[in-house]
């Protein structure tokens, strides 16, 4: 089977791509080098329609489907890793409002993150990461207003976004007594406690979060009240195909620059290339890298067809977020001595492309999703 993208997916991939190899790649370095989330890039990206794929065109999206935003989401992580998990966080949170808002809360949000606006998901706490129903913030009425006290961890850009989507106990244990609120960083009690000093990703700050008798108005609940840890799941479905698309990326740009080298490096007289033990790690990285996109494109394309879609979306995540680690890794063996050093960037790589494996959902949550999946069938 051969995947042909329709026009529509073509012209959005073809786009990302062409943005991403001229205008952002060239950049990535330094945005590593300054940890600046790249602002004037997002604009641009936001002009393109990436900033908001899957959002309806109505609400200021492109409305292009799930295939199409994870050909986009590849492309530009393939130029900066960094880059993608911004764009990717506030694609999920226009997704997200988009579904989940009322009328007014989708034309005062969606528009404004689909212009550049970022969106931050605030679900992870210090000790409610794999587990969201250990969660410990809370939210309580007041007149008609909540107020939301607690904090958050591991948070994307927390610190530099217009709107974040907050999860909050409004009752009882567990993960049934959730609830998800829209919420702006001016208002009153909400502070950034401080920006993680990270292996990889250092151009997408991640923070922690501190709501402090935040008030905000009763209509800034999204959704029903209880009805969050259904929210979160559902999101995180969708943005685990995100995070499989950006690995895919990654490895895509480490099998690129392993080829290169390998047909520029000499040893023994002959480009390392000639050698089998070099040319067995790039056909191994190839493989894995075209199931990869096959699994992820899988897992988009039912995704964008309304079915289920839940187990396919973890497959892809576990599978790719492993395999472009293998072919980062490899990556850096090809490139010897000066893989380990700044001179190439598959040292960026392999740093980049580890946490894939944890956020959005360990690959050992992965696997307890998938199994339970086959299990139950």
């Amino acid at each position: 089977m051969r995947f042909e993208p329709n026009e529509t997916q073509r012209l959005v991939r073809d786009t990302a791509r062409d943005f991403a190899r001229r205008a952002v790649a060239p950049e990535a370095a330094r945005i590593e080098r300054e940890e600046q989330i790249p602002r004037e890039l997002l604009r641009e990206l936001a002009g393109l329609g990436l900033m908001g794929v899957n959002v309806p065109e109505e609400l200021g999206g492109a409305g292009a489907g799930t295939v199409a935003y994870s050909l986009a989401l590849t492309e530009i992580a393939y130029a900066c890793a960094s880059t993608a998990v911004t764009m990717a966080v506030t694609n999920m949170v226009g997704e997200v409002i988009a579904r989940f808002g009322t009328d007014a809360q989708k034309r005062k949000h969606n528009p404004a993150l689909c212009s550049g606006t970022l969106g931050a998901f605030a679900l992870s706490e210090v000790d409610a990461g794999s587990d969201p129903g250990g969660m410990k913030t809370v939210a309580r009425r007041d007149g008609a207003d909540w107020v939301i006290d607690g904090t958050k961890q591991w948070i994307s850009h927390g610190d530099e976004s217009g709107v974040l989507v907050v999860w909050a106990r409004t009752s009882g244990g567990g993960p049934k007594g959730l609830s998800c609120f829209l919420v702006e960083p001016d208002m009153p009690g909400f502070s950034v406690a401080g920006k993680e000093d990270k292996m990889g990703l250092r151009g997408s700050h991640t923070c922690s979060l501190v709501f402090e008798e935040m008030r905000v108005p009763g209509d800034a609940l999204l959704g029903e009240e209880g009805a969050g840890f259904r929210i979160a799941m559902m999101a995180l479905d969708g943005g685990r195909i995100g995070i499989a698309s950006q690995a895919l990326g990654i490895g895509e740009a480490a099998w690129d620059a392993s080829v290169r080298y390998s047909k520029e490096r000499r040893q023994f007289g002959v480009p390392i290339a000639q050698h089998q033990a070099i040319q067995w790690m790039i056909a191994d990285g190839r493989t894995e890298l075209d199931a990869a996109r096959v699994l992820t494109l899988r897992a988009a394309w039912l995704k964008e067809r309304g079915e289920p879609f839940t187990r396919e979306a973890s497959m892809a995540k576990v599978y790719t977020t492993e395999a472009a680690w293998r072919v980062a890794n490899r990556a850096v063996q090809v490139h010897g001595g000066y893989g380990y050093t700044r001179e190439f960037p598959v040292e960026r790589y392999l740093r980049d492309v580890r946490v894939t494996q944890i956020y959005e959902g360990t690959s050992e949550v992965q696997r307890l999703v998938i199994s339970r999946g086959l299990l139950r069938d």
